[in-house]
């Protein structure tokens, strides 16, 4: 799933992959604005076939919150 949502961000928001860990922070160590986060948002729900709350949105921090919130959706 990691492996996944991180070819998704280098091929449609351009983030450096050196800088894609679980750990990275979504504002503060890939420079994802609030635009960006909307956009990344839609294309998790394409690629995971999934839907994805407004509420949830908010706790996505950092790239484990967004893997892990993933992960919990496709079982």
């Amino acid at each position: 799933m990691f492996e996944k949502f991180k070819k998704l961000l280098v091929d449609e928001l351009q983030v450096d992959p050196e800088k894609v860990t679980m750990e990275a922070e979504l504002a503060n160590d890939l420079g994802i604005n609030s635009i960006e986060l909307a956009e990344l948002v839609m294309h998790c729900e394409e690629d995971f076939e999934i839907s994805i709350q407004d509420d949830d949105i908010h706790n996505f921090v950092t790239v484990g919150d967004i893997v892990n919130y993933l992960e919990g959706k496709s079982k």
